[in-house]
C-alpha cells in the first residue's frame, strides 16, 4: 500500500502513544501508527551521488508503546544485505513519523539518518 493512501489509526490506538510525542509529531501520530500496524514498508534509500537503493523492512507489531519492535530491512532483495534492530515501539514510532515527514517533502519512503544510525550501531 502507498503511503499517499494511508489512513488514520483507530484513536484508541492513537492515544496510548500520544503521550510519548509532542507538537508536531503528535499530529503525525495517527498515520505513523496506521503505517506501524502495517508490519512492513518498502522504499528507497537515497545515496548521495549515486543511484538510491531500494530496501524492504518489515517488524513485529504490538498495541504498548514499551514492548520491543525487532526491525528487519533488507537492502536489494540480496539476504547478505539484511540488517535488524530491536527498539521500544514508541522509538520506532518516532522513526516511522520521520518517514511519513520525509515521505510528505521528498516523495520518498525512506528512514532518516539516526535510525541508520542507529540500525548500523554507530552511535554505540
Amino acid at each position: 500500500m502507498s503511503l499517499e493512501k494511508l489512513q488514520p489509526a483507530n484513536p484508541r490506538d492513537v492515544n496510548v502513544y500520544s503521550p510519548y510525542y509532542q507538537g508536531r509529531k503528535r499530529n503525525a501520530l495517527p498515520l505513523a501508527i496506521s503505517l506501524y500496524q502495517m508490519g512492513n514498508l518498502e522504499g528507497l534509500r537515497k545515496i548521495e551521488g549515486g543511484e538510491s537503493i531500494p530496501f524492504v523492512a518489515s517488524w513485529n507489531v504490538s498495541s504498548l508503546p514499551a514492548d520491543l519492535t525487532r526491525c528487519r530491512l533488507q537492502f536489494d532483495g540480496n539476504a547478505e544485505l539484511s540488517y535488524e534492530l530491536t527498539l521500544a515501539n514508541f522509538e520506532f514510532v518516532d522513526f516511522l513519523i520521520d518517514v511519513l515527514f520525509n515521505f510528505k517533502s521528498a516523495r520518498i519512503a525512506d528512514f532518516s539518518q539516526g535510525f541508520y544510525r542507529r540500525l548500523l550501531r554507530l552511535d554505540d
